[in-house]
C-alpha cells in the first residue's frame, strides 16, 4: 500500500509553489537530490513518508495525547524527516529556523486539504501540529 500512495508521484508539478514559498534554489536543490537517487532509493523514500504519515494517521484516530510519548517519537521522526530533504529551509537549518519551518508546515498541514489528507483529514493535521508543537 505505502508504495500506491506515490504512484505516478511528480515533484516538477509544485515547481512553481515551491519556488513562490522558498525560492528558486530550494526547488532547485530539491530537484537534483531526487533525480540524483535511484529509482530503488526512490521507493524506499516513498515508502519511509508512507509510513510516518500512515502512523501518524493511526495515532491521531486512536486518540493518542499529542504531548504523550507516542506522539512525541512521531513528532521526533517527522522532524528528522523533513531536516534528510536537501534544498527544505529544515535541512542543515539552526535550530531557530527549523523550528519556525516545521511550525509554519505544521499550520499548513490543518490548513491545506492537500496536506491534510496525509494525516487522515483536518483532525489528524490538528494532531499533528500539536504534537510537533509540543515537541519544538
Amino acid at each position: 500500500m505505502a508504495n500506491e500512495v506515490f504512484d505516478g508521484f511528480d515533484h516538477t508539478r509544485y515547481r512553481d509553489e515551491v519556488t513562490e514559498r522558498w525560492g528558486e534554489q530550494a526547488y532547485d536543490t530539491g530537484d537534483r537530490w531526487w533525480r540524483g537517487m535511484s529509482e530503488h532509493e526512490r521507493r524506499d523514500w516513498q515508502s519511509h513518508v508512507a509510513q510516518l504519515s500512515a502512523d501518524w494517521a493511526a495515532a491521531a484516530q486512536a486518540g493518542l495525547d499529542p504531548h504523550g510519548e507516542q506522539a512525541q517519537d512521531l513528532a521526533r521522526r517527522h522532524v528528522e524527516w523533513l531536516s534528510s530533504v536537501p534544498g527544505t529551509p529544515a535541512h542543515g537549518a539552526d535550530e531557530s529556523g527549523l523550528r519556525d519551518y516545521v511550525l509554519g508546515l505544521a499550520d499548513m498541514y490543518v490548513e491545506d486539504d492537500r496536506f491534510a489528507a496525509n494525516y487522515g483529514g483536518t483532525a489528524g493535521a490538528e494532531f499533528v501540529r500539536a504534537s510537533l508543537q509540543h515537541h519544538l
